[in-house]
């Protein structure tokens, strides 16, 4: 298994947009998170392997951000993560967070990493309309008021945001209540 600074430097290498980077190091973190939550339920999980998973998961986008073609995302990103020696399990979990990809995701890390990965796009650009931009203070009801605004942050998939909580079983108040929690820890 890769370290997490080698993917970090394989996130810069592909990834140069400060937003796309700040987006991979927020799915990390919610991934790290509900690697902790599930580990502590008795259901085993790799930290390290869901944190480097939602750090890459979208490492090729700004090179190859043609979905759906087999030299798009996040085809051409599995084909180079596997060439450099990342594990099946990430690779999978990464194909399984686009849904035109076809890839079943079967594993809780495929089923979190589709899960945190629309609603943390909602929770940063909730963030960044705060008049203090602050996640410390963001409360879960304005994150879900902002959901219910389909003007608001027209990028993030409301039906994949969904999709996502119903697949981990965990109802959506509380998976955005874990995330913003998550994403505190980059605040500074």
């Amino acid at each position: 298994m890769k370290t997490r600074d080698e993917a970090l430097a394989l996130l810069h290498e592909y990834t140069k947009n400060p937003s796309l980077i700040n987006h991979a190091l927020s799915v990390e973190a919610c991934m790290r998170w509900y690697a902790q939550f599930f580990a502590r339920e008795g259901r085993p999980t790799d930290v390290e392997l869901w944190g480097i998973t939602g750090l890459l998961h979208d490492f090729d986008y700004e090179m190859y951000p043609e979905p759906t073609k087999p030299d798009g995302h996040p085809f051409k990103g599995n084909a180079i993560l596997g060439e450099l020696g990342y594990p099946e399990e990430l690779r999978t979990a990464i194909m399984g967070h686009a849904l035109y990809s076809g890839v079943p995701r079967v594993t809780l890390m495929d089923k979190a990493l589709f899960a945190v990965d629309e609603l943390s796009g909602l929770i940063t650009a909730s963030v960044l309309v705060r008049p203090d931009k602050s996640i410390h203070n963001l409360e879960v009801k304005s994150v879900l008021k902002k959901f219910k605004d389909k003007a608001f942050a027209r990028g993030c998939n409301r039906d994949d945001i969904k999709l996502g909580a119903e697949e981990l079983a965990i109802p959506l108040e509380q998976h955005t209540s874990n995330c913003i929690e998550a994403m505190k820890a980059l605040a500074v």
